[in-house]
């Protein structure tokens, strides 16, 4: 089941959104994700939150600032089972364009962003971690976007 973020998952949350990154971002000092845990804390209840929750935990999360996903993270024990996916699907309902940033060492995420109908804007290095990036897009196509409206009607 896919819902808002409630006060009372930010514990849960957290521990998915550490032990994901430690495992998807080897190439970045464990350090970097742990000092960075309490912001994270902070700024995950200003943000569009969206949980995925299985069997009373929370299985996974996707994270937005307006148009930008600021992450989106699995347990690595359910990951490839179709939640990324499902969390990803369920936003693109709700916008019409999004973006994001993939650290281009991540192939896994990248490949599962270009499978999506994302595409690669641009490429930048991020200014915390000195690692390469690319930023990504994705955009409701024009057909598509007639079809759902006419459908909503």
């Amino acid at each position: 089941m896919i819902r808002h973020l409630n006060e009372t998952d930010l514990t849960e949350i957290l521990s998915v959104w550490l032990n994901t990154n430690l495992q998807a971002h080897s190439f970045i000092p464990a350090e970097y994700w742990k000092e960075n845990y309490d912001i994270v804390k902070q700024m995950l209840p200003q943000a569009e939150v969206y949980v995925y929750e299985q069997n009373g935990h929370i299985a996974g999360f996707i994270g937005l600032m307006e148009q930008e996903i600021a992450g989106l993270f699995v347990q690595d024990t359910l990951q490839s089972k179709g939640i990324g996916k499902q969390l990803l699907d369920y936003v693109k309902k709700r916008k019409s364009c999004l973006t994001l940033h993939a650290y281009r060492k991540n192939q896994r995420a990248v490949q599962f962003y270009l499978r999506e109908q994302f595409y690669i804007q641009s490429q930048e290095t991020d200014s915390s971690t000195g690692e390469r990036e690319y930023v990504m897009k994705w955009e409701l196509k024009a057909d598509r976007m007639a079809d759902e409206t006419a459908f909503q009607q």
